[in-house]
């Protein structure tokens, strides 16, 4: 599971050295197809459930499973996030990151460092013993104490051998309810903010999923291990950060 996770964070990095105003979505799919086969692994997202691509690439008011495209062209101001996921030795790797593409509006900042921030609150609650809503009430009590909400309809989750597998790990919720946690168990927490109203239209392509007011969102994504004094996080943005510098979030 490291080993997969950490191919996913080197991806994310190799995809940040590229990410500017100009560039399509379809391009960054295709370098980070690349990149993971280079590796020895095979893209986890690329055919799963009939989604055509390896990466989702989900710009400014899309929240997530945005499909790469010749015609999404990134411009100076856009934000993006790129979900990745790669197989190797039949474990599942699986991250996500949103990036500003050039000069990025205050606003839009504060949405994403607040939503990566609450994806660390939700990892600090992640211990066995305690309980799945333990990590969702971090989620958001931290977002909406910020004036941002929480997207309902999709969650993070389970993973190992397969992409998704139980438990959901929604971000929203109440401290001490649902599955309990225990000692080996990977789960991916995903906080999807968005910097207006909760409610998300899903589009006629059967993937992309964007905000009904079509103001900005953010998604960050970690991969972690459960353990009893806490919980490890097996992706990476140390690949990405070292290649962004200090225009990392």
């Amino acid at each position: 599971m490291r080993d997969a996770n950490q191919l996913v964070g080197m991806t994310l990095g190799e995809l940040a050295k590229h990410i500017a105003p100009g560039i399509s979505t379809l391009q960054l799919d295709k370098i980070a197809e690349e990149f993971i086969r280079d590796h020895g692994a095979v893209p986890a997202f690329l055919g799963y459930g009939g989604f055509p691509n390896s990466i989702c690439a989900s710009v400014n008011e899309q929240v997530v499973h945005g499909i790469p495209s010749s015609k999404m062209i990134l411009k100076e101001g856009d934000v993006v996030s790129i979900d990745c996921g790669t197989i190797l030795n039949e474990f599942v790797g699986d991250s996500a990151y949103t990036f500003c593409v050039g000069d990025v509006s205050p606003e839009v900042k504060t949405l994403l460092r607040t939503t990566k921030e609450a994806l660390y609150r939700g990892i600090q609650a992640a211990v066995a013993g305690k309980r799945i809503g333990d990590i969702s009430n971090a989620v958001q009590t931290y977002c909406e104490s910020k004036g941002y909400s929480v997207v309902r309809e999709l969650v993070g989750h389970g993973i190992g051998k397969k992409m998704h597998e139980e438990p959901e790990v929604p971000n929203y919720g109440r401290r001490g309810c649902g599955p309990l946690l225990k000692s080996g168990m990977c789960i991916c927490i995903e906080p999807m903010i968005n910097m207006g109203s909760k409610n998300v239209v899903f589009e006629r392509d059967g993937w992309t999923v964007r905000t009904k007011d079509r103001k900005c969102s953010a998604h960050f994504e970690h991969c972690i291990a459960i353990h009893p004094e806490g919980s490890e996080i097996l992706s990476s943005f140390k690949f990405l950060e070292e290649v962004l510098g200090d225009n990392a979030i």
